[in-house]
């Protein structure tokens, strides 16, 4: 589990396609205090390292991966978003989040308005339904809050929502490298995944 605050931007070193593609991340923190099989958010996906050593780690992405997540477009010198997983005792500063990517929000536009950044992102039907004002989503790793939701976001994009980065957000993050067309990993929140769930078993109970 983790919580969408970003700790580190590491740096992508190698990628090797063999049976799965491996990855080989350029990472800030102590290699030593990260164990073989832990997970490390790499820009809001879970990954599982299985290779480390001073200064990097190594995870292998499956095909799977590869085709629900912005990772096929990664090249060596690409910087992503880390966070390594919640600890007991740790503060929650975002919200629970998985890792687990649901899909791919496009952006649109990105807006100056004061210190901060306005970006709309648009995304397709089967996600409209978990994103709400003022609730939460995680956009390549970064926990943040719904601004509005409104109606077609053009293109294939069914539905489109905007979200506000502060100063701090954007210069410690990738967002500040991106530009509108690219795809951001999208992860909605856990609550609302459920509770939609909730309601589709309700639904077909009642039939």
């Amino acid at each position: 589990m983790f919580t969408g605050i970003i700790t580190h931007i590491g740096t992508v070193r190698r990628i090797e396609k063999a049976g799965d593609t491996r990855m080989t991340v350029s990472a800030g923190f102590d290699m030593d205090s990260v164990a073989l099989g832990a997970s490390i958010a790499c820009s809001g996906c879970c990954l599982t390292v299985v290779e480390k050593g001073d200064g990097w780690f190594a995870a292998d992405v499956s095909a799977e991966t590869l085709s629900k997540t912005n990772l096929g477009n990664w090249a060596e010198g690409a910087r992503i978003n880390l966070e390594r997983a919640l600890k007991m005792g740790d503060e929650l500063g975002g919200h629970i989040v998985s890792g687990h990517v649901d899909g791919l929000a496009e952006i649109l536009s990105i807006t100056p308005e004061g210190d901060s950044h306005r970006i709309s992102l648009g995304i397709p039907l089967e996600l409209a339904a978990f994103v709400a004002p003022k609730g939460s989503v995680v956009l390549d790793g970064i926990s943040l809050t719904v601004n509005e939701v409104d109606g077609p976001g053009g293109g294939s994009n069914a539905v489109s929502f905007g979200v506000n980065i502060i100063e701090h957000t954007w210069n410690e993050t990738t967002l500040g490298d991106r530009k509108p067309g690219d795809h951001l990993n999208m992860e909605v929140d856990m609550l609302a995944r459920y509770v939609a769930r909730l309601l589709d078993v309700r639904e077909l109970r009642n039939d």
